[in-house]
């Protein structure tokens, strides 16, 4: 059934839309790098959604990206959860979400944009879709993890280290709730106790990270490889 609002096209519109050729476009299909058209009877039909993925291919093979790599990217987009399941729940109340064409995910973290580490970041809740795009939950997180990344950092590891901090951040945040609620604290002074609740946590992590600064200079220092 057509979805009301969507332009829809026959293969070749479709194919002169994109500004490929019909054989490319026959192509980018057998290798199921767009989702299955819409069929009436032996017509195939496309959609806008369709065309942002031919142009999204384009913007990716020019940043160097191979096909086998947008496929793999392709299938962990079309199998992530969407953004209405991450946000459900609530959207956060200080983080601001940021929506992200599959290219701007490529710009801001290049060959660490693999399959397996969108499949973990999906799987984190870190990202979600929305139709042709991406949806981050944060973007303090996104600039941090693209950050880590640029300073040598594997986004594998920094998503294996998310989550692991995400496990101490709830236990950290059960014990402060704990706290206020056996003092009959009511959600609104939860809300007010916030900031006072962030800076215990920010002021014990600068103190452990001195700590471990201090431990690592008096570490012996491993000799070059040669």
């Amino acid at each position: 059934m057509r979805e009301p609002g969507k332009r829809e096209y026959r293969m070749e519109e479709l194919a002169e839309e994109a500004g490929i050729t019909v054989r490319t476009l026959r192509f980018y299909r057998e290798r199921k790098l767009l989702p299955p058209p819409r069929r009436e009877g032996r017509i195939a039909w496309y959609d806008d959604d369709h065309l942002a993925r031919l142009r999204t291919i384009s913007a990716l093979l020019e940043r160097g990206h191979t096909l086998s790599g947008i496929a793999e990217l392709a299938e962990a987009f079309d199998h992530g959860r969407d953004v209405g399941e991450l946000l459900g729940l609530g959207a956060p109340t200080e983080e601001v979400p940021v929506r992200l064409s599959p290219e701007e995910l490529a710009d801001a973290f290049g060959d660490q944009a693999t399959s397996e580490n969108l499949a973990a970041a999906l799987d984190l809740g870190y990202l979600a879709t929305d139709g042709t795009d991406l949806v981050h939950i944060s973007r303090r997180l996104l600039d941090v993890s693209a950050a880590l990344v640029r300073e040598g950092i594997p986004l594998a590891d920094v998503l294996r280290t998310g989550r692991r901090v995400r496990e101490h951040a709830d236990a950290l945040a059960e014990l402060f709730t704990d706290l206020a609620l056996a003092r009959g604290a009511s959600p609104a002074d939860l809300e007010r106790l916030r900031p006072l609740a962030k800076s215990v946590v920010e002021a014990e992590l600068s103190m452990a990270l001195d700590r471990r600064v201090r431990e690592a200079g008096t570490r012996p220092q491993k000799p070059p490889r040669t």
